[in-house]
């Protein structure tokens, strides 16, 4: 089941961003920020920030991947264990 997701205007991140900072700092969840009503920015906290970073990275080279298979660049499995068990005796 999904939380709701926690939602301020700006004018309260204005008056509270010490105590917002330090709630996000301890959290995983993200706080969306609204201005005038409608959706205006996102915070998360640094580790949160680092964490999805590296999620996209991992997602951007198994794309690539896909399509370098598809295009018919590679290595077979065996290949690249051999590869790898050559690094590693060194």
């Amino acid at each position: 089941m999904q939380k709701t997701p926690q939602i301020i205007p700006i004018s309260d991140l204005r008056q509270n961003v010490s105590s917002i900072v330090k709630q996000l700092s301890s959290s995983t969840a993200p706080l969306f920020i609204t201005q005038r009503g409608r959706a205006a920015a996102v915070m998360m906290s640094m580790q949160e920030y680092e964490y999805n970073q590296q999620e996209l990275e991992i997602l951007r080279l198994l794309a690539r991947g896909e399509k370098e298979i598809e295009a018919g660049i590679g290595y077979d499995l065996a290949s690249v264990f051999a590869e790898a068990d050559e690094m590693l005796a060194d």
